[in-house]
């Protein structure tokens, strides 16, 4: 019993990782409609700008600072400059524009702060730490305890703030929000800077756990099971979604992989989610799509 309690704490606390990541997505997705790819992209520019700050001698909190500025503008310029324009395309169209934009923000790191690899430290070490008898990474458990801090915040901010009352009518219904004389484009700069924010603690936290490289904007992929099982458009069912596929995996790894191979990890959370699709496309926190006629 204790071996199955420490493989699905971590799974759990591995979850939590895959839901920062997929918040990013939510945010973006409900305010505005637009599954935004460049989300991982965003991820890997946050590790890079700030691990490349205390590296020419910023001290820790000033390169924080210096960072979430830079995010809030890069998330701004892309919803002013490329996505704005795009209002009323197909949603394919916006998909592929936020594709360009990953690419054309990973070759511009790439430009400014080079492509080797960077040691990220956060001064806290991945040492185990016991548990209730169970032995869990310490990175781990500040990643969980960033993310709950985290989901706090954008839960009271959303809940009782004027702005974030403002996006909560945006994404029931847009048509309604302009009618009342809501300003969407300022509503989705504004949410295009909190995402800003959420690819900030989670470049951080993964840069910190897997180094600082380009294949580290690739964790987006391991968002979209999260996405998928929890649906595009719920914060709680990112949270939910991240921590379900983070146990799947583990307890998938340990009590399936001598019979589906060792390599299950990397394909179980996708078959998960594709089962999902098929008994309930719009996710298991997604509400359903509402026609007014």
């Amino acid at each position: 019993m204790s071996f199955f309690l420490a493989v699905l704490t971590g799974g759990l606390l591995s979850g939590v990782m895959y839901a920062l990541v997929a918040l990013g997505f939510v945010l973006i997705y409900k305010a505005s409609g637009v599954l935004n790819f460049a989300q991982g992209s965003m991820l890997l520019f946050a590790a890079l700008t700030y691990v490349s700050l205390v590296e020419r001698g910023l001290p820790v909190w000033l390169a924080v600072l210096v960072t979430l500025l830079a995010l809030i503008l890069l998330g701004s310029a892309i919803e002013r400059f490329v996505l704005r324009p795009l209002i009323g395309r197909p949603s394919i169209v916006l998909f592929m524009a936020t594709l360009g934009v990953s690419y054309f923000i990973e070759g511009a790191s790439q430009l400014v702060w080079g492509s080797d690899v960077h040691a990220l430290s956060l001064g806290i070490s991945d040492s185990p730490v016991s548990l209730g008898g169970v032995l869990v990474s310490r990175l781990d458990l500040v990643a969980a305890a960033v993310a709950g801090v985290l989901v706090t915040v954008l839960a009271l901010f959303f809940q009782y703030t004027p702005a974030g009352l403002a996006f909560r009518a945006v994404a029931d219904d847009q048509r309604a929000a302009l009618a009342i004389g809501l300003r969407l484009t300022r509503i989705w700069a504004l949410v295009w800077a909190v995402a800003g924010g959420v690819a900030l603690v989670a470049g951080l936290l993964w840069g910190a756990r897997l180094g600082v490289q380009f294949s580290l904007s690739l964790v987006v992929l391991r968002a979209l099971p999260v996405l998928v099982l929890g649906g595009f458009g719920s914060i709680p069912g990112a949270i939910a979604g991240g921590l379900l596929i983070g146990a799947a995996e583990k307890l998938a790894q340990v009590y399936l992989g001598d019979v589906l191979g060792n390599g299950i990890e990397s394909w179980f959370a996708y078959v998960l989610a594709l089962v999902v699709l098929l008994i309930r496309p719009n996710g298991l926190f997604g509400g359903g799509a509402t026609q007014r006629v």
